[in-house]
């Protein structure tokens, strides 16, 4: 007679038997990855305590100078003696380093983190510009690459304590400024560049508009190109006509020094300050046209650095006295982006 029949159960294993799975290298490359963004997006954070503002300078279209006077704005803060940085946005066709001289600097990195360049009155420079080791070979990247670089020269640079960060897009409202007001927090807000040109003005109206979409308010707009100055010497007191742009004269009288100046509109003038009055918000001023910036843009060497007491640089420092009123009133009611 057979006895009953009985089931051995095995041990279970302990916790401490089991054998762990190696770590495969694509786990690894996930791991450093998501380790970096979530620096990147804690230095991001810090930037609203280092940094004092946050601008950002765009236009609707191309040509209208938006780089040059981006640049002139932080030369212009710095010669206040604000501490300044200009974030160079535009991945595929950076020009700041050129502007500013300084095209042939190596970016210096440290602990995960890239340290700016350095230009005239002490403006830190980060941009594309520095990492293309052929200037003539196109960037040709699709939206997310382009993205994500734009968010590594957000979170993954060593800017210290500014005063002011000025950012400078590309033409247009298309992914960059987006992906910058969605990624940078507490932007102060835009400043929009137009010339007196109609179609310039209608795509003013563009960036305008978008600021309300992604709720970023306004700062004003700057007028670039508005008037060209001619200045000469004749007898004192004398009446003076120089034939304007469209065949009619401009009457003037030299002072008791014999010195005398007109105004030419070459591009028209006051559809900034119209454009900014329709949409209703602030104008912070005009730029006169000056062939100077023209040759300062390819030399290396901005008007504001080579003379400090041009029209133009006076202009500028116009435009930053109402960029800082309007950054006073709306301090209190900045919007953070989450």
């Amino acid at each position: 007679m057979s006895g009953p029949i009985s089931h051995h159960q095995p041990d279970e294993e302990s916790p401490n038997d089991a054998v762990e799975a190696p770590v495969t290298e694509d786990q690894k490359a996930q791991m450093e990855q998501a380790y970096a963004q979530m620096r990147r997006k804690l230095r991001m954070t810090r930037l609203a305590e280092d940094i004092g503002h946050k601008i950002m300078v765009l236009s609707g279209k191309g040509g209208v100078g938006k780089s040059t006077v981006a640049t002139g704005l932080a030369l212009s803060l710095a010669r206040q003696g604000k501490k300044v940085g200009i974030l160079d946005i535009d991945i595929t066709g950076p020009n700041i380093p050129k502007m500013l001289g300084i095209g042939q600097i190596d970016l210096h990195v440290e602990d995960s983190q890239i340290h700016p360049a350095e230009g005239p009155h002490g403006v830190k420079v980060i941009s594309m510009a520095f990492l293309l080791e052929d200037p003539d070979k196109p960037v040709i990247w699709r939206g997310p690459i382009k993205l994500g670089a734009i968010q590594q020269f957000i979170g993954d640079v060593a800017w210290g304590k500014l005063d002011a960060l000025i950012i400078d897009f590309p033409p247009g409202t298309s992914d960059e400024p987006l992906t910058v007001a969605q990624s940078l927090p507490n932007i102060d807000g835009m400043v929009i560049v137009t010339t007196p040109q109609e179609v310039a003005l209608l795509d003013s109206r563009k960036s305008i508009n978008f600021s309300k979409t992604v709720k970023i308010p306004v700062l004003g707009v700057i007028e670039n190109m508005s008037g060209y100055t001619l200045r000469g010497m004749t007898k004192p007191n004398s009446e003076i006509s120089v034939m304007g742009p469209r065949g009619v004269p401009i009457e003037t009288t030299s002072d008791e020094n014999g010195n005398w100046s007109v105004s030419l509109e070459v591009f028209k003038k006051g559809g900034g300050e119209a454009s900014a009055l329709e949409m209703g918000v602030p104008f912070l001023g005009s730029l006169p046209f000056d062939p100077g910036v023209v040759r300062g843009g390819d030399d290396g060497v901005h008007r504001i650095v080579a003379d400090p007491e041009s029209d133009v640089a006076l202009a500028f420092d116009r435009v930053v006295q109402n960029l800082m009123a309007e950054l006073d009133n709306s301090k209190d009611s900045a919007p953070t982006i989450l």
